[in-house]
């Protein structure tokens, strides 16, 4: 994948040679045109659900919904592993993250959807996933340690897995200094609102991606995480071999605790519908999968409020706290507090919102 969350967390940036520019143009040019049509229905059909629901939409539509949105999300899979251009990425990563609601967002007001996920229903949707978490954590972990070993071995394997940009200093063969450099902040205070937002675009629509992958039974889902790992391992690797693995885990350790904890629900989601489609049970399939969605669908819902929360520590807490005791400290303090909500907090479920839940 071009922009794994992970790219969020080092700022890299790829340069292409002017031979290549041309190329690129007419490849984006032709990936749009062929698909522009089934883009442009699910953009109309995900604009009549926003203002009147389900009432707006024919049968025809409706049918053809689901479809329809599974094919925008394998092309902005396909347009970030490409490098298509940036106008049609940001096309289709906001029609996807519009159309995600729609299929799998819940089916009541704010205020009340909010009453219930204060009142423990985000944290009872995520024990329920307990078994693909496990799994998850269990790939990421692997991916971790994959993309160590991998450039241990063979340090070409490094500009795979982190193909840094010009300039990035972040490469084998850097300086402890130069490194270290790259752990301190940037810019200060100024301008960091509008880089919290582009890091909250970024990781929520990967996060979203790996949820939507899913139904291919969790197979890329889990891909995907093991691919945002691996650029964790290399980093490590290649900070571990200047002494600075404490620093480079303080300096993750702001928001990465809670990036981490959303990367492992949202591939956890994914698998979950994967699995429930490829063992349903006593259910059909379709049942199967429509209710492993609603609880997934839950939990995704939880994950792109942890991605805000993420984005706000990585541009403020990570560039203006430098010391290292002062970013493990935060990191503790959110990662206390999900496992808290997820795994103690447990009032029991409001009147009526344990049959909806179901």
């Amino acid at each position: 994948m071009k922009a794994p969350i992970l790219s969020a967390w080092f700022g890299r940036g790829t340069v292409e040679a002017p031979a290549d520019i041309a190329g690129a143009t007419l490849r984006s040019d032709r990936f749009r045109l062929e698909r522009e049509g089934e883009w442009r229905r699910l953009e109309a059909i995900v604009a009549r659900m926003e203002k009147g629901g389900l009432r707006r939409i024919d049968d025809a539509d409706l049918i053809a919904l689901p479809a329809l949105y599974r094919t925008a999300a394998s092309s902005l899979a396909v347009a970030r592993e490409t490098s298509l251009d940036a106008a049609t990425l940001a096309y289709l990563e906001g029609l996807v993250q519009r159309a995600w609601f729609q299929v799998y967002g819940p089916r009541m007001g704010f205020t009340r959807w909010l009453r219930g996920f204060l009142l423990g229903g985000w944290s009872r949707a995520v024990r329920a996933l307990w078994l693909d978490i496990a799994i998850a954590l269990f790939v990421m972990v692997a991916g971790t340690i994959v993309g160590w070993l991998l450039v241990a071995r063979d340090e070409a394997w490094y500009y795979r897995i982190y193909p840094a940009g010009s300039g990035d200093p972040r490469v084998p063969g850097a300086s402890r200094e130069q490194l270290l450099a790259t752990l301190g902040h940037d810019e200060g205070a100024f301008g960091l609102a509008g880089f919290a937002a582009q890091l909250f675009s970024n990781n929520s629509a990967v996060c979203i991606l790996a949820f939507a992958l899913g139904f291919a039974f969790g197979i890329p889902s889990l891909l995907l995480l093991v691919h945002n790992l691996a650029l964790l391992g290399a980093l490590l690797w290649l900070f571990h071999g200047q002494g600075l693995t404490v620093e480079l885990a303080a300096w993750l350790s702001v928001h990465g605790t809670t990036e981490l904890t959303g990367i492992m629900l949202s591939g956890a989601a994914g698998l979950h519908i994967g699995r429930a489609m490829a063992f349903p049970g006593t259910l059909p399939v379709l049942d199967a999968a429509a209710a492993a969605g609603r609880r997934s669908a839950v939990v995704m819902v939880g994950v792109v409020i942890m991605m805000v929360v993420a984005a706000v520590l990585e541009a403020f807490p990570r560039q203006l706290v430098e010391d290292t005791a002062g970013r493990f400290m935060i990191g503790a303090a959110m990662l206390t507090f999900w496992l808290a909500y997820f795994i103690l907090y447990r009032p029991a479920p409001a009147t009526g919102e344990a049959a909806e839940a179901g």
